[in-house]
């Protein structure tokens, strides 16, 4: 009181500064519950968003399960493996609500006492543990290490084929032309046969007679033979016109159709090599009806014949004109690049000897007929006459310069047909060809080759190791923590042999992740294939041709412009000489057929086989985050979703 001017500063600065402290911890909470708000707000889009989207997915689920072809793929799915997936499902789904269970009692084996279980749950949990122990775990143990051994064979395989191509590379071994062609004289030419074998393929029927038409060569020493197995007679009207079209060019091409489609390719290439007018001929070219050959494919393949009385195969490699068509397309790239850049170059330059691929290649006509000709015992006749060829001792040319075009399958459907045509043909020839092998009068070293290389370990080994290891026993391990795959087994080596496979391909660098995946996803199909094959089930004498889409490269379309302007201009009164051969009503239905085509519905196909291992490998894939597996987790879940993609058929176009 004595000095009331006499303030402390202290004092005024601290009143001050709680009055501003109130103003900040205001608009403090004035902003955080305007945030909380804004939180809110992108929570209840994101929710929002979340469950539209669960609701496509559902309703997309449905309408593929409703538009699948479920007479087909009841009877083709209801086999032993379907069975038996569906049971490893249902147990590993029972396991999985146990693990989970057990995760949030904290049950541990290791702790419990006998005197401390409680409960029924309780107690059949400490049963399957002491089960897995003792009964499970060494099986699978023993089982993976095998698959394991497998899986590093089939990769030092694949090393040593990839070393090989970078020598020829870096070498630059090419197969060489010895005696050319004398250009100044057209009847030293060797007289040539051409095959173009087809059945009920319209869609590109007319571009393959085209291409083959087209060959340089002198046209007196040369016959092309169109061998229609077609059973629709719409389809051979159109074929033979188009031959008809081509003979009045001065092409000397001709039509033969076969009733009975005894044998399918192998039957219908047999039966042309029966004509009397063959023993004129030294060697025969043979395109599928896809197969776009270009104006010089003679001039380079059939003078490597010349000087080299031994061979007996020049083999071209396959283009494609739908590379880029859809994600399918774009990994069946990978692997065909692979096969031709690799498998079959290496093979050709180091062995004499590989695989032929039943179409653009050149046989020398004495080659087949020592091998005993066409053989309708397998779904590869082409890789049948090849081994018997080579048992015979004929070598093997493949020229990796010379391509021809040709489409891939758009449709998983067509695709899955193929490659189980492909994969259960190969071990229905083993066992056929294994006694002619060890009785063969060849080297031990081809016999050697054509055992273990060319037949088990690619044809057996590969597509068992990759569906078992990592399609059964890596969800298996999830729930038999006792086994354990090693990381590099799971992520590092098949990365590598991934990045192996796509060099031959360097465009399709940015799939490769996807391509590693849809290997395993297809393991399913080929494993499928293989026990077919093996054990002479039903399914292993299938023959399905590929479906095709009529594809034209820009090439062929520019040189195919003025040839359907003729056409078109010629065409009814082609139709009507053709008249009183083919019936006024046939005729009726052919100009049905091109004027008012028919839109057929595409449909949708259920693939249950995948979807169930797709079901799996997520259910592992939850296992494996309880237990923090990080690799294990994501490489189950992102295997699970392709499985998942393919088993919807949203892989590829959809068939109609």
């Amino acid at each position: 009181m004595e000095n009331p001017k006499n303030f402390s500063v202290v004092q005024i600065k601290s009143s001050n500064e709680e009055f501003s402290e109130k103003e900040k911890v205001n608009k403090n909470n004035k902003r955080y519950k305007w945030f909380l708000v804004l939180k809110a707000h992108k929570l209840i889009v994101f929710l929002t968003w979340l469950t539209t989207g669960f609701r496509a997915l559902h309703s997309k689920i449905k309408k593929r399960i409703a538009n699948s072809d479920k007479t087909e793929e009841t009877h083709n799915n209801r086999g032993k493996l379907y069975k038996f997936i569906r049971i490893f499902l249902i147990i590993s789904m029972a396991a999985l609500i146990f693990e989970v269970i057990a995760h949030f009692q904290n049950w541990n084996l290791s702790l419990i006492q006998p005197m401390e279980v409680q409960g029924l749950l309780h107690w059949s949990y400490v049963a399957w543990l002491s089960f897995r122990v003792d009964c499970i775990a060494p099986v699978v143990i023993m089982l993976s290490k095998f698959c394991i051994v497998l899986f590093m064979i089939q990769s030092l395989d694949r090393l040593v084929l990839c070393m090989g191509c970078f020598w020829i590379k870096f070498k630059k071994i090419k197969p060489v032309i010895q005696e050319p062609l004398n250009t100044d004289d057209p009847s030293s030419y060797p007289m040539v046969l051409v095959q173009i074998p087809m059945c009920n393929e319209k869609e590109v029927y007319a571009q393959s007679i085209s291409a083959a038409c087209q060959l340089e060569w002198p046209k007196d020493r040369v016959l092309i033979q169109v061998l229609d197995d077609s059973n629709d007679e719409t389809v051979q009207v159109l074929i033979r016109n188009e031959v008809n079209h081509w003979h009045g060019k001065g092409v000397n091409i001709i039509y033969r159709h076969r009733f009975d489609r005894t044998g399918y390719k192998a039957g219908n290439l047999n039966s042309a090599m029966t004509c009397d007018y063959i023993k004129d001929y030294e060697f025969v070219a043979i395109f599928d009806a896809d197969f776009q050959p270009d104006s010089d494919f003679l001039i380079q393949t059939v003078p490597h014949f010349k000087g080299k009385p031994e061979v007996g195969l020049v083999q071209a490699r396959w283009s494609f004109v739908n590379t880029d068509e859809n994600l399918l397309t774009r990994l069946q790239n990978v692997n065909l690049c692979f096969h031709f850049e690799v498998e079959q170059q290496v093979n050709g330059a180091f062995l004499d000897f590989f695989g032929f691929n039943g179409t653009a290649g050149v046989w020398r006509i004495k080659a087949l007929e020592d091998s005993g000709g066409w053989l309708e015992r397998t779904t590869v006749e082409d890789m049948d006459i090849a081994v018997r060829a080579h048992l015979n001792g004929w070598k093997f040319i493949f020229l990796n310069d010379v391509r021809v075009l040709c489409e891939l399958p758009e449709s998983h459907e067509t695709y899955k047909k193929q490659q189980h045509r492909w994969h259960s043909g190969p071990m229905q020839l083993f066992r056929l060809c294994l006694p002619s092998i060890i009785k063969s009068k060849i080297s031990i070293w081809k016999k050697l080759n054509l055992i273990f290389l060319f037949f088990l370990l690619r044809k057996l080994i590969l597509p068992f190791y990759s569906f078992t290891l990592f399609c059964i026993i890596l969800p298996l391990t999830m729930f038999v923590p006792e086994v354990e795959i090693p990381i590099w087994v799971i992520c590092y080596i098949p990365i590598l042999m991934s990045f192996l496979n796509i060099l031959p391909a360097p465009k399709s660098f940015p799939f490769l992740v996807p391509y590693l995946l849809f290997e395993n996803t297809m393991s399913v199909t080929k494993f499928n294939a293989m026990i077919s094959g093996l054990f002479q089930l039903g399914s292993a004498y299938e023959w399905v041709v590929t479906k095709k889409t009529g594809r034209l490269s820009e090439v062929d379309l520019v040189s195919m412009a003025a040839e359907m302007e003729f056409k078109s201009s010629n065409h009814q009164s082609l139709l009507q000489r053709r008249a009183s051969e083919s019936g006024l009503e046939l005729l009726k239905r052919l100009q049905e057929h091109e004027e008012a085509p028919v839109v057929k519905k595409k449909r949708n196909r259920l693939y249950r086989k995948e979807l169930f291992l797709a079901f799996l490998l997520l259910t592992a894939s939850a296992r494996s985050l309880l237990s923090a597996h990080g690799v294990h987790f994501y490489f189950l879940l992102f295997q699970g979703l392709s499985f998942l993609v393919v088993g919807l058929d949203l892989i590829g176009e959809q068939v109609n």
